[in-house]
């Protein structure tokens, strides 16, 4: 961590699953001030008090600012002497964005533009805005919206020199736990003695925990060229595999009951399109999908091209390592949120 030693951060979105899993990261590292920019006070506070409890030796470094990514100005304030952003503020969920498009395109398509504009007015070192596998070859307004989101990106970062600031995106899949996903969902509905709720039972998902959604952020900043969107090799398993692994863990007795697709919902994500394969790198862990450098100079579509194809070709949830039952639950078991729930309904203390 000593790249970031006496650094500022800012996490925009920051009360979220996401700058949750930064903060336990970070906050007690040599890093100078972790600032936390989002519009929800009452989460803010709850942050608050909850690191103040948790890390009471490195709170100070912990700074909040309300305001919004709709609103530049509110930007602007928060954005003096910052050095990296983790850009996490979004419309997430699905069936919301697809009743309100509208909504999606301000937060996630002109709040990106704000923060990257004000990110570069001040000099900021490095961005890395997160984006979904949603993304790549979108169906719904949630998806559309980080497509354009990843768009104005990749433009912005031709607007500006690296060496003054570098702007990359991360696309990934379903965080496990984070809020508004559906283990917790499913969890609930134990505790209250529902039947376990899914979609089509093989639907396939990417799946990660948010350490390592984490440490993909933390490779863009490590490795990412301007302009690059950055993508994690995950697994993935079939939504019928997920609840049966959550079910064996909580309450193997509870009934699975299928209620069928949503508004906008896939049966399987890609987190690499066939179109990206062609300029993609691959290295190991991840793939890099590089900025086409090419300007506005039409006559060289006519004159020249690529005469090879790159051998890869698109990676979506059907077609890498699906995980068996026992491996999602040894992934499950890894994660705090599972221990904890799993200790209330045992009876014992967290």
């Amino acid at each position: 961590m000593s790249q970031y030693k006496g650094k500022t951060f800012l996490i925009t979105g920051g009360t979220g699953s996401f700058g949750n899993a930064v903060l336990n990261r970070f906050l007690s590292t040599d890093i100078g001030e972790i600032r936390i920019f989002s519009r929800d006070e009452k989460k803010q506070d709850d942050m608050r008090h909850e690191f103040q409890a948790k890390m009471p030796e490195c709170a100070e470094k912990l700074k909040f600012y309300l305001g919004d990514v709709r609103d530049i100005t509110s930007v602007k304030n928060a954005m003096h002497g910052v050095d990296f952003i983790f850009h996490a503020a979004a419309l997430k969920q699905v069936p919301s964005c697809e009743f309100f498009p509208i909504e999606a395109v301000k937060t996630n398509v002109l709040g990106t533009d704000n923060v990257l504009t004000a990110a570069i007015e001040e000099g900021v070192k490095c961005v890395i805005c997160l984006s979904t596998d949603k993304a790549a070859y979108p169906v719904n307004a949630m998806g559309t919206s980080k497509a354009m989101m990843e768009k104005v990106v990749v433009a912005k970062s031709r607007t500006v020199s690296p060496e003054k600031t570098v702007i990359c995106a991360t696309r990934y899949g379903n965080v496990m736990c984070s809020r508004g996903s559906v283990i917790p969902l499913w969890i609930e509905q134990i505790k209250e003695g529902l039947p376990i709720t899914i979609t089509d039972p093989d639907m396939t998902r990417f799946i990660m925990s948010l350490e390592e959604a984490v440490d993909l952020v933390l490779f863009a900043f490590e490795n990412g060229v301007s302009g690059d969107i950055l993508v994690q090799k995950a697994p993935a398993c079939t939504i019928g595999t997920l609840a049966n692994a959550v079910r064996e863990l909580f309450a193997p007795e509870s009934e699975i009951r299928i209620i069928g697709i949503r508004h906008g919902e896939k049966l399987y994500e890609t987190l690499l399109t066939n179109e990206e394969c062609a300029g993609a790198v691959d290295l190991g862990d991840f793939y890099r999908v590089p900025c086409d450098k090419r300007d506005l100079n039409y006559e060289k579509y006519f004159s020249c091209g690529d005469t090879e194809r790159n051998p890869l070709t698109e990676f979506n949830s059907n077609n890498t390592r699906l995980l068996t039952v026992a491996e999602v639950k040894e992934k499950l078991l890894s994660l705090d949120y599972i221990k904890d729930e799993l200790k209330k309904i045992n009876g014992e203390e967290v």
